[in-house]
């Protein structure tokens, strides 16, 4: 890692592990912008920033489907929380299918954090973790439980006739329910999920399918289309502009 350019990224425990991926920093402490790739990752991302530039301000970036290249100013400091579907839904309460591949802005005070909070990220993470707690829902739809559960424990790998009849919940209702809430279908959802667990046996070196790819030709293609560049490529990881890679290899 960069010495002038640091993160840290902390995984919630149980109960909150079902809605947040991790609550985590992102400071470029350097004179020059940081370049770098953002690469579809199934999460949604709430980040509290602020920049020599720029004011503290927050941002909620939806799902992406594609990659995006994004200069983080210089003394850039951002801490964020990543949230997976069930957060955006449970403890967000909002529907994200607007920002598929986009952000907005959220008011100054949204909850309760202000730029005095980004002077200390243990102090951050404490006070976030109060808040997050705070909203886990008394009970919530287990199929919902169980559709996510599935999907993640098979990297996207499974078909939406499977969950249908595991859950008993029709194909029709999840795909809506995925394109209202998320702003996609459970298939491209899906995609995103295997992609990224296939990010973890490249940043191993291995550049060759491991799930359920047609063929090593369908594997370079949605690995380029999802990083924009081919496997042997992002394994090299130049100037470490794709973090995600960089955060997987450590």
């Amino acid at each position: 890692m960069n010495k002038d350019f640091y993160y840290k990224f902390i995984l919630p425990e149980q109960p909150l592990a079902d809605f947040v991926e991790n609550i985590g920093m992102i400071h470029n402490q350097s004179d020059k912008a940081k370049e770098v790739i953002l690469m579809p990752d199934a999460r949604v991302d709430l980040f509290f920033l602020e920049s020599e530039a720029e004011p503290f301000r927050i941002a909620l970036i939806g799902l992406e489907t594609v990659p995006e290249q994004q200069s983080i100013p210089p003394h850039t400091l951002a801490f964020k929380v990543s949230f997976k579907p069930l957060g955006v839904e449970y403890l967000l309460n909002t529907s994200i299918a607007e920002l598929l591949n986009s952000a907005k802005y959220l008011p100054p005070d949204f909850w309760g954090i202000t730029a005095a909070d980004l002077k200390d990220f243990d102090a951050f993470h404490q006070k976030i973790l109060l808040k997050l707690n705070a909203l886990l829902p008394a009970a919530i739809d287990e199929r919902k439980r169980r559709l996510f559960d599935l999907i993640y424990t098979s990297n996207g790998e499974i078909k939406v006739q499977e969950l249908s009849q595991r859950i008993e919940w029709s194909s029709r209702q999840i795909n809506r329910y995925f394109n209202k809430q998320f702003g996609l279908s459970l298939n491209a959802f899906c995609k995103i999920l295997r992609f990224k667990a296939s990010l973890g046996h490249i940043a191993q070196g291995r550049l060759f399918p491991e799930l359920n790819f047609t063929d090593q030709t369908h594997f370079i293609k949605e690995i380029k289309k999802f990083s924009g560049v081919v496997p042997s490529e992002l394994l090299k990881n130049k100037d470490d502009r794709f973090i995600l890679l960089t955060v997987l290899k450590e």
